[in-house]
């Protein structure tokens, strides 16, 4: 199982109705500016203590501005014994360019 996503297969995913965990990394000021609908803002810094927050049967894709603060949080959700999660590649950003262009772009 791959550990990235693409922007238009989540889209896919998210129109069939799969349960899925969007979990933004970003800074609380970046999610202010533009998110997913239902994701849940864990920024990186605090990810270490917010694991009780996540159900670890859970599939969780991670998102941040272009896909590299998610890499590191999917590498260490992995590392932490999450079997199911993905990075969003390109973040939030080619969300916006490749999928829904009403997400603003900063």
């Amino acid at each position: 199982m791959g550990i990235a996503i693409s922007p238009k297969e989540l889209k896919t995913r998210l129109d069939k109705g799969d349960k899925l965990v969007l979990v933004d990394v970003r800074e609380e000021w970046e999610y202010s500016l533009a998110k997913l609908d239902g994701s849940i803002l864990i920024p990186l810094g605090t990810l270490p203590q917010s694991l009780a927050r996540l159900n670890r049967d859970s599939e969780i894709i991670a998102i941040c501005h272009h896909g590299m603060r998610s890499a590191d949080a999917t590498n260490f959700l992995i590392q932490q014994g999450f079997t199911n999660v993905k990075n969003l590649v390109g973040g939030i950003d080619a969300w916006s360019t490749h999928v829904d262009g009403t997400v603003p772009r900063y």
